[in-house]
């Protein structure tokens, strides 16, 4: 959700002193690098599973439901939070071991909880769905009053298109539903950065040494495409037949503060893969500090410099603050806990869904891959250059198991034949590494080998439910309610994607 703030107007001085400010805290990052002053430096942590699913809400029609503060309330448990739209919720599941037989655990907890969460909203007659992107959601649905009453969001809102000075564009040409049909086209003006609630995503977290954050960001970076390719589950918005897995676009779109004469000239995007293979954590906070500037200038009276003098470990607001409105797919993450400092990798490119099984596959395919990318003799993002990386995830996310990625020894080549002779195996030793018991492995793993051989994802089926339901008479409306009904019938059964049939 990000940190709070209250409403309110930021002066030039504000600005000022928070850049100022950001600086000082990047230049103690530096210093607590050098020093070896976070916790886990020299000494990997124990392997940490943790995740943030974000949840659209819908009503019995299957229109999107604005009510997550009522929503909320009848869940009544912390771990629910509010999003940017009223209908969106996050649940965020605390960190569990990543060993042995215990991920098993963590599904069924999370199972629980969901199931305890839809029981107290369908008590007030709103059902959660988790999905990529909600199909039903339409142009009017991004009004500024759907915007939820947390003040850190409007603000956001109005310092997006203060920095803008225009209003946000949304520009996607999709893929035909059906093959030799025209493509779909969104193309529409909006006034609020709701689009962006659109985007509903899985996080996963990973906490890591200092010494191993940069081949553990690189390896996220290199294998984005991949994840995006096997787990696209956003094929619609506003009425329209777009990408597989369109949070991509819309979410680089809806939260983009440059105009057209920025864009033309090179302005870096605040939703960015980023431009180069990093060396330390330092570069991705040094980058953030460089080119970006303050979306939320809420200073404090903290001298982190100051504090690393007396001994302390400084919270670094302001860095955390500017960090959480740089949206990176793959995003640096400091925090304290106890009065100790550490760092994680947040992998941001996942759609949420479609079941709690998937998810957890989802999860395991990436830990276990990234493990054993890291682990490997030579690292995969020194055969490939970054834009290759960069141009997968975009390919990924547009043609889904139909696209062609670039892999180092390889070439091209289709992300199910990739993924079958190539990184299925590496996942395997990477969760032995990370010691995940084989029975658990065998599980997760089997559902991604499932999906590469039966080439179907969340996408592919909604795509195929719709063309189908069309096919048979029905208006892209009544279709895509349809899909969506069925959806959550499957959601619920929780049989892995791959296996639904039409």
């Amino acid at each position: 959700m990000g940190t709070d703030v209250d409403q309110r107007d930021f002066s030039r001085e504000d600005r000022r002193r928070f850049r100022e400010q950001v600086g000082r805290c990047t230049e103690a990052v530096a210093r607590m690098l050098a020093d070896g002053l976070f916790t886990d430096q020299g000494n990997p942590p124990e392997p940490l599973l943790g995740m943030e699913v974000e949840l659209n809400l819908v009503d019995r029609a299957m229109n999107p439901a604005m009510s997550n503060a009522t929503v909320l309330e009848a869940i009544a448990d912390p771990d629910y939070q509010t999003e940017l739209g009223q209908f969106n919720i996050e649940i965020n599941v605390a960190p569990r071991p990543f060993v042995g037989a215990d991920t098993v655990s963590l599904e069924s907890s999370l199972r629980d909880s969901l199931n305890q969460a839809e029981a107290r909203a369908a008590s007030t007659d709103n059902h959660l769905v988790m999905i990529g992107m909600l199909p039903t959601l339409r142009q009017e649905h991004f009004a500024h009053q759907w915007i939820s009453a947390n003040p850190r969001y409007d603000l956001l809102n109005r310092q997006i298109f203060a920095a803008r000075g225009e209003d946000i564009e949304l520009d996607i040409t999709g893929i035909p539903l059906v093959p030799g049909e025209n493509p779909d086209r969104l193309r529409t003006s909006i006034d609020s950065i709701l689009p962006e609630a659109a985007c509903t995503s899985l996080q996963l977290h990973l906490r890591v040494a200092p010494e191993s954050f940069a081949d553990h960001w690189n390896a996220a970076q290199a294998i984005s495409g991949v994840q995006v390719a096997l787990a696209g589950n956003s094929p619609f918005l506003a009425g329209s037949a777009l990408w597989h897995e369109s949070r991509i676009p819309v979410f680089e779109q809806a939260t983009d503060t440059r105009p057209q004469e920025l864009i033309n000239q090179g302005v870096r995007p605040r939703v960015w893969f980023g431009e180069r293979w990093i060396t330390n954590i330092f570069d991705l906070f040094e980058e953030n500090t460089r080119y970006f500037p303050a979306l939320l200038p809420v200073t404090t009276d903290d001298d982190p410099l100051a504090q690393l003098e007396a001994g302390d470990i400084p919270e670094l607001t302001e860095l955390r603050m500017h960090n959480g409105t740089v949206y990176r797919w793959n995003r640096p993450v400091y925090d304290v806990i106890d009065g100790q400092a550490h760092l994680r990798v947040e992998n941001r490119v996942l759609p949420a869904g479609p079941t709690v099984v998937d998810v957890m596959a989802n999860a395991a395919f990436y830990y276990g891959l990234l493990r054993g990318l890291v682990d490997a003799e030579r690292p995969v993002w020194s055969q490939m250059s970054f834009d290759a990386a960069a141009e997968n995830l975009h390919t990924a996310a547009r043609d889904g198991m139909d696209c062609q990625l670039y892999w180092p020894t390889v070439g091209w080549v289709r992300p199910d034949e990739l993924v079958l002779r190539r990184l299925l195996p590496i996942a395997e030793e990477g969760l032995a590494a990370f010691g995940v018991a084989s029975d658990v492995r065998d599980r997760y793993l089997s559902v991604i080998e499932g999906r590469a051989i039966t080439l179907q994802t969340g996408s592919v089926w909604q795509r195929s439910c719709v063309a189908a339901r069309e096919e048979a008479g029905d208006s892209r409306e009544v279709a895509l309610s349809g899909m969506l009904s069925e959806y959550i019938e499957r959601m619920h059964d929780g049989a892995a994607v791959h296996t639904w049939e039409l």
